[in-house]
């Protein structure tokens, strides 16, 4: 049974250091352990596999990120498409520095996951949600998004990063309720 992770973000130079994108560099750093290369798919993502894992980047800008799946989806014939998926994204209600699986859930607000959830008619799949809220934010949401982090806060991106990899290697081999609970109690998605 394959499992697909599918890191959000925005396709190009001009959003590659921007908040918006902490999904692509989880799913960027994850790959490369994996020693997995991303090449262009059969429709608007890129994607690196193995045997039993698929890693999927959508190419077609955060707010259409459903169709990337549709796309592979439907080139693939995958019926698993739900009970197999988990989807890693930026999640500005998050303190910078922690992580959150979750089995299930509605949008919060972000429109990668309004795609995701439009296109594959479900809200029932798993998501890694980072925490991207500095202190003392006082700029819209959506600017705030497509900005880079402070450089004070480098070092904890990179923690971030790095957990999320442990995260999801341990995901891969357990359940998302012992994930939730290996993860989400703050002993390992923040910082120490």
């Amino acid at each position: 049974m394959m499992t697909t992770l599918v890191g959000l973000g925005n396709p190009g130079k001009a959003y590659s250091k921007t908040k918006h994108n902490f999904g692509f560099w989880v799913l960027d750093r994850y790959s490369e352990k994996k020693s997995l290369i991303f090449k262009a798919g059969k429709g608007d993502y890129l994607v690196a596999k193995s045997n039993k894992l698929c890693c999927i980047k959508p190419t077609t800008y955060m707010n259409s990120s459903g169709k990337a799946m549709t796309d592979y989806y439907q080139y693939h014939h995958d019926d698993d498409v739900i009970e197999n998926l988990l989807v890693i994204y930026d999640d500005i209600d998050l303190p910078l520095g922690t992580l959150r699986f979750r089995s299930n859930g509605g949008t919060g607000g972000h429109r990668g996951l309004e795609s995701i959830i439009y296109h594959i008619k479900s809200e029932d799949f798993c998501r890694l949600r980072l925490g991207i809220s500095e202190e003392n934010v006082n700029v819209s949401s959506e600017k705030y998004v497509l900005s880079p982090f402070n450089d004070k806060h480098v070092k904890t991106v990179e923690t971030m990063i790095e957990k999320a990899c442990d995260g999801i290697e341990y995901f891969l081999s357990h359940s998302i309720d012992d994930t939730m609970n290996e993860y989400n109690n703050n002993k390992k998605g923040k910082n120490e």
